[in-house]
């Protein structure tokens, strides 16, 4: 079987690695791919976006399966694209349709259906141009620091916290008059919880689903979270306190809630479903959904799944996912995210990389690299994720950071206290 995995970042990367291990695949291509991901696959320059290059790519290479990495062209509508063309129709992809990925799509669509589902989340209020003027009245409410989201995909940076009324008041109307592009028609804003943070996944058929690892990871920019929030710095799982009482709640309160409701309302939804979580004194909490897996989440999450990945895929392209088995390794991974210097704000590219040879006892996953005269180089804010095995997590973070230290290229950042509130 040939398959494309869209995307070029280290979910990709791990995507790729994880897959080329499946004996029922004979060919992978990745759209458009990184360093990382040419060394396993075949990269292809293709903008995961533009669907007409997508569909010239499958006919062209005769793939029998898409898998979509990132959450843009699932928000933008790449599933049903497929289902409609005459030639992809039969073609499956992995990821939800455009009505079922507006979980992740509009902050407003989730909480709302949330809400309604009885699932416990923050409390919260929408605004657009024509209620914000009773955006002081709602923040009164609430006890600062305010949390304020822009409603669509804003790249990541479209959540804000912060702790003075007149400055949120300040942002609410500047993400309405266009801060963030048309992902900042509406906003909302919510209740802050207070909590430690984790994320859980599932893979669904739109009628079961199985559970995969789930994982901690680290956004802020300095230690100890501190400094401007990124994609990610790092990763842990499995999640101490993610004990067997805590996920039974999860998948009572929030998992088997979430399957309903989608049902209730009609949405097939199939592929896999990102729970961004909080642990409030022991009761979990969903900060948000995200349509597909995370980053660097999935540098920890998919070596831990011992069992093939691929053959979930197919129970969730063939409806019968019931049927599937999934084995997860009780080990824990780390991750250690090496970023370009100056990220998350104005950084240079084209940094060439030494090392990546040295590496021993660690996967490195390519993030933002390319290829230049036969070198890897810097291509991105979030470079490589160095990735380790475990009995401790200790054991597994010594040997990631190990490793880090072997790689170098100008600019070179990391956090040194991944996992430090675990």
């Amino acid at each position: 079987m040939n398959i494309l995995i869209l995307g070029s970042g280290g979910r990709e990367h791990a995507l790729t690695w994880k897959l080329s291990q499946s004996k029922k695949i004979k060919n992978i291509f990745i759209a458009p791919g990184n360093a990382g991901t040419g060394m396993i696959g075949i990269n292809l320059k293709v903008d995961p976006v533009n669907f007409s290059e997508v569909k010239k790519a499958v006919v062209d290479k005769s793939i029998d399966m898409v898998i979509v990495g990132p959450e843009a062209p699932l928000v933008c509508g790449i599933n049903d694209y497929f289902k409609n063309d005459p030639i992809l129709k039969k073609i499956p992809v992995i990821g939800p349709n455009k009505s079922a990925a507006r979980l992740e799509g509009s902050k407003d669509f989730a909480k709302d259906f949330m809400i309604r589902n009885g699932i416990p989340t923050a409390r919260y209020k929408s605004f657009d141009v024509s209620n914000i003027g009773e955006v002081h009245a709602f923040l009164n409410t609430l006890v600062p620091p305010y949390v304020i989201k822009a409603d669509g995909l804003a790249a990541g940076k479209g959540v804000l916290i912060i702790e003075n009324i007149t400055e949120a008041e300040k942002e609410v109307e500047s993400i309405l008059k266009g801060k963030f592009g048309s992902a900042g028609q509406k906003v909302v804003i919510e209740q802050f919880l207070k909590g430690i943070e984790l994320s859980v996944f599932i893979i669904t058929d739109g009628k079961s689903y199985k559970l995969l690892p789930e994982a901690k990871d680290y956004k802020r920019i300095g230690e100890g979270d501190t400094g401007l929030n990124t994609g990610g710095m790092g990763a842990v799982s499995p999640v101490p306190f993610a004990d067997n009482q805590f996920m039974k709640k999860v998948k009572d309160r929030i998992i088997d809630q979430t399957i309903k409701g989608l049902s209730d309302d009609g949405i097939i939804y199939t592929g896999f479903i990102f729970f961004g979580l909080i642990n409030v004194n022991g009761d979990p909490f969903v900060i948000e959904y995200n349509a597909r897996l995370g980053d660097p989440e999935s540098e920890v999450i998919i070596p831990r799944i011992k069992s093939d990945l691929f053959d979930l895929m197919e129970g969730v392209a063939y409806g019968d996912l019931e049927k599937r088995f999934v084995e997860i390794d009780k080990d824990f991974f780390t991750t250690v995210m090496l970023v370009s210097g100056g990220y998350p704000g104005e950084y240079e590219k084209g940094k060439t990389i030494s090392g990546l040879d040295k590496v021993k006892e660690s996967i490195a996953f390519h993030a933002g690299t390319g290829l230049n005269d036969g070198k890897v180089i810097t291509s991105g804010g979030r470079v490589l994720s160095i990735t380790s095995k475990g009995i401790t997590k200790n054991e597994a973070l010594k040997m990631s950071y190990k490793n880090a230290e072997l790689i170098n290229f100008e600019g070179l950042y990391y956090r040194n206290d991944i996992g430090f509130d675990l």
